[in-house]
């Protein structure tokens, strides 16, 4: 596994644990189809999320919200639909939140949570 696909991977895992522990049950993971990807489905108190994860070592390339463009977040959206009616869940309410975690490997990571972006 290439390093880029290691640290989104533990970005990913450390996302899904502080997801939990603020009470989300996590529906699904890395969900693919042929318009994209979502790297977490959760439900938080009836709501279903599309949780994008950006997972960097550092700032210096911005901050991990920046990648997050309206553009992405209009596919997020519509994959969200898509992963809804895939699994019969058509009429719940629903948002996009970005979760970023910045840190490298085997140091404390900082994690930052936006929440209804979408």
């Amino acid at each position: 596994m290439r390093a880029k696909d290691r640290l989104g991977a533990r970005g990913e895992r450390l996302a899904e644990e502080y997801l939990r522990s603020l009470g989300a049950a996590i529906l699904d993971r890395n969900w693919r189809c042929a318009e994209g990807e979502l790297d977490i489905v959760a439900a938080d108190a009836g709501t279903l999320v599309a949780v994008e994860v950006k997972a960097r070592r550092s700032w210096d390339y911005g901050h991990p919200f920046e990648a997050v463009d309206p553009a992405k977040l209009a596919r997020l959206v519509r994959l969200l639909g898509l992963w809804a009616r895939e699994h019969g869940a058509r009429g719940r309410q629903r948002r996009v939140d970005v979760v970023a975690v910045t840190g490298p490997a085997g140091e404390q990571s900082v994690l930052e949570h936006l929440m209804g972006v979408a």
